[in-house]
């Protein structure tokens, strides 16, 4: 009784911990769960695993009891990348730490060989962290381009002449945009998370299960081009309207439906599949039963064993840890920053070297998904046929979820394709100091072309790799209490007749008429 007492007491002190230290981290994946499609089958995750580690409790009643030590080293990692999380400002890492704290709390408890029989549950977890963005929107982006390549086929397949541009459907009096909601990453995500719980689930070989999973890959993206080429198909006959509201959501829900049919029944193919006993049923080939172990029976409450509910001295060591990281997360959430004072955009210079601009205002909408602290967006012309699209972004503090994001994540779209990536070097005014280096992409859309020129001025660095973003403002924040930085962007058209080296030309150019000015409005 005691025990169990201690274990209670323990573990609502933990809660306590884990909700104030990870509370940022906890909002943000509520909101996903809630808020994205993409992710709103992460609200039952924790259900899931809660149920199946319970229905391995007699598994761990029959292990011999042992706490081990190892499991309040793997504490003080998550603890540790909770630090790392906070000051880079990135959300997965304080996922990821929530997630090792855990299992360590876990291997603490239960021993390694506990830790062990539950580790699908604990593994399963994962499944419900949001993708990083730079990823999310590179996947969601080919996807996207798949879906429209198999939606096209499959009108052509049935007689409707169709055309594809990026991820535009030319249907001639009407085009199909396959925007990221369409892409099918909401039927991807959700179907990799059933057919991981059903190939642990599968009582067969383990090249089953693994086949299981990965044919969940191929299925989301074949079914969502089908359904696609449906929507299509309906906007011929029947208008537009076919492809929004009710029609468009009870259509995704059908065609999500329908894709876990196809998990559920290559369960019962591969089940038959080399099976020693024929004619066994779906039911059979799933375990859902538990192992029987000697339990005390107290009225009709089946009690298990004290010694899988007793805290030992790891568990409790690894509880004294939260102390000091709750003090050291509130000093790193009331940090002050200190960046040094700086111009506003809204007095940048329309006429540099010649370069006449004029300013245009972003939408509300970007605004508040961007979160930057202030921006500058406007078109300079040298003279009517050289024009260039100058966007900068400043953030005073890039704490969690307001940071600069990668025009990898919006450049797609609107039918526009990402046909190259590379670097290039971009002379500065300065002929004593190195070339700029800025990432270098070429967009298409039919015959239309456009060159984007970006990099990231952070403090006095200029950087191309979202990653080292994320190094230096972690070592930045250690050291110069400053995460202040801005994301610069040029574009250009590539019109009829002109090449790209000229348009090249031309944004070097304004880049180093702008790179003088920029210091004054994003401080070094």
């Amino acid at each position: 009784m005691a025990s169990t007492r201690a274990l209670c007491v323990s573990s609502i002190v933990i809660i306590v911990f884990l909700g104030y230290l990870y509370a940022d981290s906890l909002v943000f994946l509520i909101s996903r769960w809630f808020g994205s499609e993409d992710y709103s089958h992460g609200l039952f995750v924790p259900f899931i695993s809660g149920f199946l580690i319970w229905q391995s409790r007699h598994r761990l009643s029959q292990l011999p009891r042992e706490q081990s030590w190892w499991g309040l080293a793997v504490v003080g990692l998550g603890l540790f990348l909770y630090v790392v999380g906070e000051l880079s400002t990135l959300f997965l890492v304080l996922h990821l730490s929530l997630w090792i704290v855990l299992v360590g709390l876990a291997m603490t408890l239960v021993g390694i060989r506990g830790t062990k029989a539950i580790a699908f549950p604990l593994g399963y977890l994962l499944t419900a962290i949001p993708l990083p963005t730079f990823f999310y929107a590179n996947l969601s982006s080919q996807l996207q381009l798949w879906s429209s390549s198999l939606g096209v086929g499959c009108l052509q397949l049935v007689g409707v002449m169709a055309f594809r541009e990026g991820n535009v459907i030319d249907l001639g009096p009407v085009q199909l945009q396959v925007v990221e909601a369409c892409s099918g990453i909401r039927y991807l995500l959700p179907l990799l998370s059933l057919a991981l719980l059903c190939a642990y689930l599968f009582n067969d070989r383990m090249w089953k299960r693994v086949l299981l999973v990965l044919s969940a890959i191929p299925i989301s993206i074949l079914i969502n081009g089908f359904r696609i080429g449906m929507i299509g198909v309906l906007v011929e006959f029947y208008g537009k309207g076919a492809a929004e509201g009710f029609y468009h959501l009870f259509e995704g829900w059908v065609i999500f439906m329908v894709s876990f049919g196809l998990l559920i029944l290559e369960v019962a193919c591969l089940g038959s599949l080399g099976a020693e006993t024929p004619g066994r049923s779906l039911r059979e080939h799933l375990k859902w039963g538990t192992q029987e172990v000697e339990t005390v029976v107290k009225g009709e409450v089946n009690v298990l064993p004290n010694r899988i509910l007793s805290p030992g001295p790891a568990y409790l060591c690894s509880v004294a840890l939260f102390a000091p990281c709750a003090l050291l997360g509130t000093l790193l959430m009331d940090r002050e920053e200190s960046p040094p004072p700086r111009t506003a955009f809204v007095d940048f210079p329309m006429e540099i070297s010649g370069w006449r601009g004029q300013p245009y205002p972003l939408e509300q909408q970007y605004i508040d998904t961007l979160r930057f602290d202030d921006y500058v967006l406007a078109d300079y012309r040298l003279s009517p046929q050289q024009q260039v699209n100058f966007y900068a972004a400043y953030y005073r503090s890039q704490r969690k979820g307001q940071s600069a994001h990668s025009p990898q994540s919006c450049l797609p779209g609107g039918g526009w394709e990402i046909s190259s990536l590379a670097q290039a070097e971009i002379p500065v005014s300065d002929a004593t100091m190195q070339p700029l280096r800025a990432n270098r992409v070429v967009i298409q859309k039919g015959d239309q072309k456009q060159i984007v020129l970006y990099w990231f001025k952070q403090r006095e660095r200029q950087l191309t790799s979202e990653y080292l973003v994320k190094m230096y403002l972690l070592w930045d924040a250690f050291s110069r209490q400053r995460t202040d930085g801005a994301l610069v962007r040029l574009a250009a058209l590539v019109s009829p007749g002109e090449s790209e080296s000229t348009v090249d030309q031309r944004l070097r150019e304004f880049a180093v008429a702008v790179g003088g000015e920029l210091p004054r409005f994003v401080p070094d």
